[in-house]
């Protein structure tokens, strides 16, 4: 049975921790690799996908810029640093 996405962000998707937005994305593109949707159906599961993606790209710039990157100087003593990605 195909579950219905919903319509609007509600206090359920805004509470969703990173690791159940992304398994819901996973379910989203399965089930529409899967060919079986309505197109309305298509276009709220993609709208759906839309905010959980955006959803998950927050929470992890949010995580990133927590990051702190701990090495060892020279003299050895410990050096604590902003994360900075390579790009």
């Amino acid at each position: 049975m195909t579950r219905l996405p919903m319509e609007q962000p509600n206090e359920k998707e805004e509470t969703l921790t990173f690791e159940q937005a992304m398994a819901r994305l996973e379910e989203i593109v399965r089930l529409l690799e899967s060919g079986e949707l309505s197109l309305d159906e298509t276009i709220r599961l993609y709208e759906e996908g839309q905010r959980l993606r955006q959803f998950c790209e927050e929470k992890l710039n949010t995580a990133e810029k927590r990051i702190k990157m701990v090495t060892l100087a020279d003299n050895g003593s410990i050096r604590v640093s902003e994360f900075e990605p390579e790009l």
